[in-house]
């Protein structure tokens, strides 16, 4: 600093090694920036960046000294966003490669600058540990190849893992699909030589009556059906899942930190594959409420899928509803790679959702959902069309079709498809999943009122 070499610049880095200390210790720092990076999310990345930078090498002990004011955020705060961001900074991707080119440290400690800090996070060590491997278990799923986690082999590694804990699980197969009219699931899934699975979990936490669901779209592979995707588009269609891999990991989470809270959550699992047996342009399925769909691209799966599974969560006579979807390309023109489309039939919800998710340092934006945008969803031959006529506003038409669905009930859809995976490797995370928003929903379940 004296040299003016480093200034503290946002994520400007500077390592420094002590020879003459008897441990011979390396320090890392890391510039905050001033007020115009004073955000939760920079803070995230702060904390990521460091962890991408360690993680390099093999070390055995690693010390964070968290910052001692961070945007007049509160030292509990401060805490989760950095232990957030550390945990997505170490993530390693390649854990297939026979020679590993990140190294996971064997322990992490959280120092912190003044005393009053200490105690104010010691309470939430519990957290921070669940939240991160929750965070961790959705980016390996997100991560696994589809050509071994199908929905058959996920449905049954998602009861595993609810036995552990106060989840209840139930899972419909083909037959009681076909019995209880989820006929878009069916009808996406009949392309593929593997069956679809729909989940149901419970999780009941507090003595109210008042039951939120979650519904996570999980497309386990999509190659587009007969509206094929090109090489390029489907080289990462693995992570089509992500909505469903974010709603099972924080709800894994919350019941292992036991909100008082009540939650449906919702899990419609298929392939989108090509055969004889696809689905066909013009087809029309009657959906789980008994609407008629108009199938004009085969593409648009993941809101058929959808639709069966807001109907059942209305059925179910839910007080809210929020479905996690990376639904469509047209929300990445709109909004980039991180940021999520939030599209929502109620304000007063939609607000408690953001503001969730700014509590968790994680980002969407509300798109207009006007009534206009409907009448490019009308059909000749059904209630509803799965697509527009044209190519505008296709984020927006996606949560129109989804809005359909849930009738009065107050419901926000996240169309997550930026946030969720990432192309390339950055300074801030690896290539792949991300992670992204399962800590919003643990601070939405946290956070929740009637």
């Amino acid at each position: 600093m004296r040299d003016n070499d480093f200034k503290g610049e946002f994520a400007q880095t500077l390592e420094v090694s002590t020879p003459d200390h008897p441990y011979q210790r390396k320090i890392f720092f890391i510039g905050l920036g001033n007020e115009k990076n004073n955000q939760r999310h920079h803070l995230i990345r702060i904390a990521a960046l460091a962890g991408r930078h360690i993680s390099k090498r093999a070390l055995e002990n690693v010390a964070f000294l968290l910052p001692k004011y961070f945007g007049g955020n509160a030292c509990e705060i401060i805490a989760l966003l950095c232990a957030a961001g550390f945990n997505q900074g170490i993530y390693n991707l390649a854990i297939r490669r026979s020679t590993p080119d990140r190294f996971q440290p064997k322990r992490v400690d959280f120092l912190t600058p003044i005393p009053i800090m200490e105690e104010s996070i010691k309470p939430l060590q519990n957290r921070m540990m669940i939240e991160a491997n929750a965070c961790t278990l959705a980016r390996d799923l997100v991560n696994t190849p589809a050509g071994e986690l199908n929905p058959i082999s996920f449905a049954e590694l998602i009861a595993i893992e609810s036995e552990k804990t106060s989840i209840s699980c139930e899972i419909w197969d083909e037959a009681q699909l076909k019995s209880n009219n989820m006929n878009c699931i069916l009808g996406v899934a009949q392309g593929s030589a593997i069956a679809p699975r729909f989940v149901i979990l419970r999780y009941q936490g507090a003595d109210h009556r008042s039951v939120m669901a979650w519904v996570g779209k999980g497309v386990t592979f999509d190659s587009g059906g007969l509206s094929m995707k090109t090489g390029e588009q489907m080289i990462d269609m693995k992570c089509d899942m992500a909505g469903a891999a974010t709603v099972f990991t924080a709800l894994l989470a919350i019941a292992q930190m036991k909100v008082p809270v009540n939650i449906l959550a919702l899990l419609p699992l298929v392939e989108n594959m090509v055969s004889g047996n696809s689905i066909k342009l013009g087809d029309v399925l009657v959906a789980h409420n008994k609407k008629t769909i108009e199938v004009r691209n085969t593409d648009a799966e993941g809101r058929l899928i959808l639709a069966d599974a807001l109907s059942f969560a209305v059925e179910n006579q839910v007080s809210q509803i929020i479905d996690l979807a990376t639904l469509t390309g047209s929300c990445m023109v709109a909004l980039g790679t991180e940021i999520a489309g939030l599209m929502s039939n109620e304000n007063p919800w939609a607000e408690k959702v953001h503001r969730a998710i700014v509590g968790a340092g994680e980002r969407s934006w509300p798109l207009p959902m006007d009534e206009d945008f409907d009448e490019l969803l009308e059909s000749s031959i059904a209630d509803i069309s799965n697509v527009a006529g044209n190519r505008y506003a296709g984020a927006i038409v996606a949560g129109k079709f989804l809005q359909s669905f849930v009738g009065t009930t107050p419901w926000v859809h996240l169309d997550i498809a930026g946030p969720a995976f990432a192309a390339n490797d950055s300074r801030f995370h690896a290539a792949g999943a991300t992670g992204t928003f399962v800590r919003s929903l643990i601070e939405l379940a946290i956070r929740y009122r009637d």
